[in-house]
């Protein structure tokens, strides 16, 4: 599907990741608490053009399931991650997205690097104190 936002970055193919487990054809929308703020009901479904950053939200994700990458087609306007883009990273090289719009699940990544254990208490470490600082609010 053809993007209408300016400075899009990709036409993809694009990721999400979580522990949810689901199946080709479903739908991922937006309501859902936040991983990272569990008491924001967000606003947005996010999604990645670089599977490791996939692979980096399945790992955080919240649940006991097994980490999946999806892969995933916007069905409507999406644009740049403002939690990440120029906020954080100038441009957008995390090539990052969310969308208000669902996201169509159209396949699913079964190998990818995954992250080692002290990798992702390093993430988990990074994001507890991102939660303590006034200033990281989450643009939702």
């Amino acid at each position: 599907m053809e993007n209408k936002k300016e400075n899009i970055l990709d036409n993809g193919p694009f990721y999400h990741g979580t522990k949810a487990n689901l199946q080709i054809g479903d739908f991922l929308t937006a309501g859902f608490e936040s991983n990272y703020h569990p008491e924001i009901m967000m606003n947005h479904i996010y999604f990645t053009a670089l599977q490791n950053g996939a692979g980096l939200a399945a790992a955080l994700a919240k649940g006991d399931g097994e980490e999946r990458i999806y892969i995933i087609e916007p069905t409507g306007i999406f644009e740049n991650d403002p939690n990440v883009t120029d906020k954080k990273f100038p441009g957008n090289p995390t090539r990052s997205y969310r969308s208000s719009e669902p996201v169509k699940i159209v396949g699913e990544v079964k190998e990818w690097i995954k992250l080692t254990d002290d990798e992702l208490q390093n993430w988990r470490e990074r994001i507890a104190k991102l939660r303590e600082n006034p200033d990281a609010e989450i643009i939702n």
